[in-house]
């Protein structure tokens, strides 16, 4: 029997981490992809292949882009602030049209791997309102990866799998440590530091560090 495989966005943060541990625990041999792509926080890299060592994937892939070409957000332009509070509307965090080319490049991966499956770990719970997190996104993102492809044209096709869609923080973070994830390994802050360390005040640690509190789980995260 041939073996199951998945690729799996890695960003190094707490959900991209507890989606490989879960696709891990169905079976699947692991095949993670991180992106360089101008982002203000590039620690988050070094703990992509701190957790891509940890649990075990297969091959850990790191793709170099240029986003920050095209700014126009927080983490891609080091000239808008990221904001230390909550925001109105779609927040400047926002990095345009990441999420799809994210997702267009680990397709292309998959399809060379033949594997049939693509993890990522977007949320619609607890998260900053991003459009290309909402379910929608991603079954659009789906029936598009199956008009496009060959694998999608003469093959079984794809499934773009978001196994963290409707979990709370909370709930991602208990499924994550009954799975073997090490979060201390994990960098969300969208301005840590070289080392790693979170501020603490973005809407990222916000929403890990709630989630640690709702789970009545001690929050390993490091701050700066």
């Amino acid at each position: 029997m041939s073996e199951k495989k998945a690729v799996i966005l890695l960003s190094g943060g707490l959900d991209s981490a507890t989606v490989v541990a879960l696709a891990k625990a169905e079976g699947y041999a692991c095949y993670s992809m991180s992106f360089d792509y101008g982002q203000r926080h590039r620690s988050e890299l070094q703990a992509a292949e701190r957790v891509a060592r940890q649990l075990g994937v297969v091959e850990h892939k790191v793709i170099g882009l240029n986003l920050n070409g095209i700014g126009g957000s927080a983490l891609t332009d080091s000239s808008i602030e990221v904001p230390e509070g909550p925001s109105e509307g779609i927040p400047v965090t926002y990095v345009p049209a990441r999420n799809t080319v994210f997702l267009s490049l680990a397709l292309g991966w998959a399809e060379v791997l033949g594997a049939r499956d693509v993890f990522i770990g977007v949320n619609a719970v607890d998260y900053s309102g991003y459009p290309d997190c909402r379910p929608e996104f991603v079954e659009a993102f789906q029936r598009m990866a199956n008009l496009a492809t060959k694998a999608g044209v003469e093959g079984q096709g794809f499934r773009i799998r978001a196994p963290l869609q409707s979990m709370s923080k909370a709930e991602i973070v208990q499924a994550g440590m009954q799975h073997g994830v090490d979060y201390a390994l994990t960098v969300s802050c969208y301005q840590a530091d070289d080392q790693g360390r979170a501020c603490g005040k973005c809407d990222s640690c916000r929403l890990r560090a709630e989630g640690f509190v709702a789970a009545g789980l001690a929050d390993p995260t490091r701050y700066a």
